[in-house]
């Protein structure tokens, strides 16, 4: 198994910049890419071509005893034609796991599809690194490694807290953040951080600061599971508690 930092799982910023700038983040904190718009960047000119490589993706997944509706969900969209005119058509909403697979079907004559399988390849392989792996990245990669599983938690943690009723998600949120940072709120740690309007806080977080809120969310999704919570109220409360417990933990530990 190759480590992360060899030459060859290397990637510069421009790939990365290519393929994280037509990446969306929906309500729940969970990353995709349009299907769509992979296509272009990848130098595909038909979607009918581009279709092709998505299905043999699929078959893929599906060997790999993943669930393909989990990494490919299909969506239909409306777009404007001449005259005023609307057309339907289909699209999909990809995983990275589902783009990593599209790209090593793709033509590997496109220079695109070359950097795209460096990319996805580096980035999948970073989120299954050991921990004796992990102790040999840098910050960046550390921070960057710590960001991918918080977005993932955030989308988990979503799920668990819409069981237990919440319906105001930014309150639900800055429960916690209020119990982490001493009654801070989102807003509040933005600031103090210097950020600009709707610039993401935990993009601008150092591994360490993102690992305790990973941890803040983790326990809360188990708390919230565990002891059945079913009130919005109580799910506010159990996450400002959790998030206080841990800044207390850290604190006793300097």
């Amino acid at each position: 198994m190759k480590n992360i930092n060899e030459k060859n799982y290397l990637i510069n910023e421009n790939e990365m910049v290519m393929f994280e700038s037509i990446k969306h983040i929906n309500e729940y904190g969970e990353e995709y890419w349009e299907a769509r718009e992979l296509m272009q960047v990848l130098e595909y000119s038909k979607w009918e071509n581009f279709h092709k490589v998505i299905k043999q993706a699929m078959i893929a997944c599906e060997n790999s005893k993943s669930n393909v509706i989990d990494h490919f969900p299909e969506v239909r969209k409306t777009i404007k034609m001449p005259k005023g005119a609307t057309k339907k058509i289909s699209d999909y909403y990809l995983s990275r796991y589902a783009c990593y697979l599209i790209v090593q079907n793709a033509d590997p004559k496109k220079e695109t599809v070359a950097l795209g399988q460096t990319y996805f390849a580096v980035q999948t392989r970073k989120q299954e690194i050991s921990e004796k792996e992990y102790s040999l990245l840098t910050e960046d990669e550390k921070r960057f490694y710590q960001r991918n599983l918080t977005r993932k938690g955030n989308y988990s943690l979503n799920k668990a807290a819409k069981d237990a009723g919440v319906k105001n998600f930014d309150k639900f949120h800055n429960s916690g953040y209020k119990g982490l940072y001493n009654g801070e709120t989102a807003d509040d740690i933005a600031k103090r951080k210097g950020l600009r309007y709707r610039e993401d806080i935990l993009d601008n977080m150092g591994s360490e600061e993102l690992a305790a809120n990973l941890f803040r969310i983790t326990q809360t999704e188990s708390k919230l599971k565990r002891d059945n919570i079913k009130t919005e109220k109580d799910a506010n409360e159990a996450h400002y508690n959790i998030g206080k417990n841990i800044r207390e933990v850290i604190a006793k530990n300097g």
